[in-house]
C-alpha cells in the first residue's frame, strides 16, 4: 500500500505535515531535515522543489526558493540527495513543485525517479485538474504516485466531488484564496468552509494548509480535517536557526501546542 494511504488508514486524525524548501537555507541539508522531522514525530513531509516563479506561495517561501536556486538546488540534484533516504525514513514523502521544472525533466521520468527515491506523492499547484485527468493520471497511477489536488473556498461542490472521485491519497484543503503565509487565526467564515467540506463526507481525507502558524490556526484546522500542513512558519524558523531542523521543529511544536 502507498505510504500516504497507509498513514491515513492507521492515523486518521491529528496529523502534522511539514513543508520545507529543498536547498534552503543550505544546499546539502535536505536529507538531514527529513530525518530530523521524522525523529520529532512529524506525520508526513512535503519537500519543495524550488522554482523562480512560485505563484501560490507567499514571500517567505518565494524567498526560500530564490535562496535555494542561488545555492544551486535543482530537481536533478534533489533526486540525488534523496537517493538513499528510504534506508531509514518510513513516513510518507511528497514532492511539491510547479509544472515547469517537472515538464522539463519529463513527467514519466519524474515519476520513475520518485519511485527510485521512495517518494509517495506529488503536489503540483498549477496543474489543471482536467490536464491531470487527460494526460498525467495514467502515468502517475502506473508508478503508484499519488497526485494531490488542492481545493479552495472558491472551488465548486461539483469540482470537489469530481476531484474526490478521481484522485487518491488526500485532498489539500487550502484555507483561503490567498498565497501561503502565516495568519493569526481563522475567522468564522473560514471555519464554516472547513465544516462545509467536512459535511460533504468525501471519500478522501483532507489536510488543511496555508496560514497555519500558531495554536489557534492549528487547532481550527485539525477540528474539521485529518490534520494540518505547516510551511511558511517552519521555513522561517529553519532560516532563523541557520538550518538546525531540531531547534526549528521543537520551537514550532511549542508554538502550535
Amino acid at each position: 500500500m502507498n505510504r500516504i494511504n497507509q498513514l491515513f488508514q492507521d492515523s486518521p486524525k491529528n496529523l502534522l505535515s511539514i513543508y520545507f524548501c529543498a536547498g534552503c537555507p543550505t544546499l546539502d541539508g535536505t536529507a538531514d531535515v527529513i530525518r530530523t522531522l521524522e525523529k520529532n514525530g512529524v506525520s508526513m513531509i512535503e519537500i519543495g522543489i524550488p522554482f523562480s516563479d512560485p505563484m501560490a506561495d507567499g514571500i517567505v517561501i518565494q524567498n526560500a526558493a530564490t535562496r535555494a536556486l542561488h545555492n544551486g538546488m535543482s530537481l536533478r540534484l534533489l533526486f540525488e540527495q534523496l537517493q538513499d533516504i528510504r534506508r531509514d525514513v518510513r513516513i510518507p514523502l511528497i514532492l511539491m513543485g510547479y509544472l515547469n521544472p517537472i515538464m522539463q525533466f519529463g513527467f514519466e521520468a519524474f515519476c520513475r525517479k520518485c519511485v527510485e527515491c521512495g517518494i509517495d506523492g506529488v503536489i503540483i499547484p498549477d496543474l489543471p485538474f482536467r490536464d491531470y485527468e487527460e494526460s498525467y493520471k495514467t502515468i502517475a497511477s502506473k508508478y503508484d504516485i499519488r497526485v494531490i489536488m488542492l481545493i479552495t473556498p472558491e472551488t465548486s461542490e461539483a469540482r470537489i466531488r469530481e476531484i474526490d472521485a478521481h484522485t487518491d491519497g488526500f485532498i489539500y484543503l487550502v484555507s483561503s484564496a490567498a498565497t501561503t503565509g502565516t495568519q493569526k487565526d481563522f475567522d468564522t467564515r473560514k471555519q464554516a468552509y472547513f465544516k462545509r467540506i467536512e459535511d460533504m463526507n468525501l471519500r478522501n481525507p483532507r489536510m488543511v494548509g496555508f496560514g497555519i502558524s500558531n495554536k489557534q490556526t492549528f487547532d481550527a484546522a485539525r477540528a474539521h480535517s485529518s490534520g494540518a500542513i505547516i510551511g511558511s512558519r517552519f521555513v522561517t524558523l529553519l532560516n532563523e536557526k541557520e538550518g538546525d531542523a531540531e531547534k526549528a521543529i521543537r520551537q514550532l511544536k511549542e508554538e502550535v501546542g
